[in-house]
């Protein structure tokens, strides 16, 4: 028979921990000082490399504690800001702490740098030695870019033909749209050789497109043949796309839902003030446009998609350029097509049940983000570079260049002012959308495919 005493033991046990029941601190490795730095030094030259191809903040510590940790260093602080990284090692309280920082330059999307990256932190969780691990490492930080600049430009005129496709827009404007979106890639290459800001670069990007666009409105004025019905609009759409498509959008918003927001700060600052460099360009080259007597004609209605047969081969030119354009391997821009297919199925899905487009969009990035989570680390490829390429279609490039046109066009009235308005916040509301979408998705995937993964591990094992 329980005694009082028993039950009132029990009773305490189900509301407070007992001190006696936690267990010991393990004892600390001994680890060579010497051996220490050149482990924490690998993780975090890894980190840095990986933060300068695109990768996540979140993705980046957990890869920096992972390889010291695999090298017998544990435990390691690692600390990511926008622009610096640190790792911190303390041994024992009898010793001093030695921390390492390196300053990251601005991230420059490579996927195919990253794939290796994300490849030799898994070796070196399967037992890679250290010396094996830094000879490696130093191979692939010296690997230059996957494409010359000629294809990198063709890749982003190919982006902007895409999106004309995804409108139905004529074949003289997709033309017309191709040689804006690869004089635009030219000029900005240009003022990164002169070491210009990329906000400069920016505004005059948006303002060589809008340049072309202004020269097709013109021409369409002289009665000159196939540019009479010609839709120059869907020229400043395509080249905000173009524009906007090089952008973290999602590892702004996964930075600040995994909890760094120091470095999610910095990234959305950062978008901001090349959006409003893309703005500047854009009304730049309207104004200027007006002046001379051919500005464009406002319109409130979005421009409509076109057949279905055209948006699938947009969509498939707009996944296999965003891919080349960021270094892909052909595995990468395979399943990026797969991927970016699937996702606009999800969008027109959503759409056609009577969803708007900010939560539509957002629902084909939740699926591009989802599947892209679930298949990319068994074909071995990084989930963010099949995401982004499939999120690019739903860019809200139409939205943005009709919001700036509203706001232009309200002279002070207040109706049209609202319009104009109205139109960029449903710009803003569709771009939040593509980056929770995408968070959420490899939110919801990452626990799925690690199951999956650890079934098929189980089942091979009785087999």
């Amino acid at each position: 028979m329980t005694s009082p005493r028993d039950w009132r033991s029990r009773l305490a046990s189900a509301i407070r921990t007992d001190p006696a029941s936690r267990p010991m601190t393990e004892a600390m490795l001994t680890i060579d000082e010497i051996y220490a730095r050149k482990v924490i030094d690998l993780s975090m030259r890894i980190g840095e490399a990986l933060i300068a191809v695109g990768a996540s903040a979140n993705e980046v510590a957990l890869s920096t504690t992972r390889v010291a940790g695999a090298l017998g260093v544990r435990p390691v602080h690692v600390d990511i800001t926008y622009n610096s990284i640190g790792v911190s090692y303390h041994r024992d309280e009898t010793e001093l702490p030695f921390t390492l920082l390196r300053v990251v330059r601005a991230p420059v999307p490579d996927h195919s740098k990253l794939q290796q990256l994300q490849a030799l932190v898994a070796d070196i969780q399967s037992g890679l030695d250290l010396d094996e691990a830094r000879t490696r490492f130093h191979v692939i930080r010296r690997m230059p870019f996957r494409y010359r600049p000629a294809i990198i430009v063709m890749a982003q005129g190919m982006l902007v033909v895409g999106i004309c496709l995804l409108f139905g827009a004529s074949w003289i404007v997709t033309i017309v749209a191709f040689m804006a979106a690869a004089s635009a890639a030219m000029a900005q290459r240009g003022m990164a050789r002169l070491h210009m800001p990329f906000f400069f670069s920016q505004a005059v990007g948006a303002l060589v497109v809008t340049a072309f666009a202004a020269v097709t409105t013109w021409l369409g004025m002289l009665g000159v043949p196939f540019f009479v019905d010609a839709r120059p609009a869907i020229i400043v759409a395509a080249g905000i796309v173009l524009m906007l498509a090089g952008m973290s959008v999602v590892a702004a918003a996964q930075d600040a839902i995994d909890g760094f927001a120091l470095t999610a700060g910095g990234r959305m600052l950062d978008l901001a003030l090349l959006t409003l460099g893309v703005v500047i360009g854009i009304i730049g080259g309207v104004e200027l446009a007006r002046a001379l007597g051919f500005g464009f004609a406002l319109t409130n209605d979005p421009p409509g998609f076109g057949p279905l047969p055209m948006q699938a081969i947009g969509v498939v030119v707009i996944a296999v350029a965003v891919a080349v354009w960021n270094g892909a391997r052909t595995r990468t821009i395979l399943v990026s097509v797969v991927i970016a297919s699937i996702a606009w199925f999800g969008y027109s899905l959503a759409v056609a049940a009577g969803a708007g487009i900010p939560l539509a969009s957002g629902v084909g990035a939740l699926v591009a983000s989802f599947v892209g989570t679930l298949i990319a680390h068994r074909l071995h490829v990084p989930s963010i570079a099949v995401t982004t390429a499939a999120i690019v279609p739903m860019v809200p490039g139409s939205a943005v260049f009709r919001g700036l046109l509203g706001v232009m066009e309200a002279q002070g009235d207040p109706q049209l002012l609202m319009v104009g308005v109205a139109e960029l916040i449903v710009a803003g509301a569709i771009g939040i959308a593509l980056a929770s979408g995408a968070s959420l998705g490899l939110f919801l995937g990452a626990p799925l495919r690690d199951t999956l993964e650890s079934v098929v591990r189980r089942r091979g094992r009785i087999r």
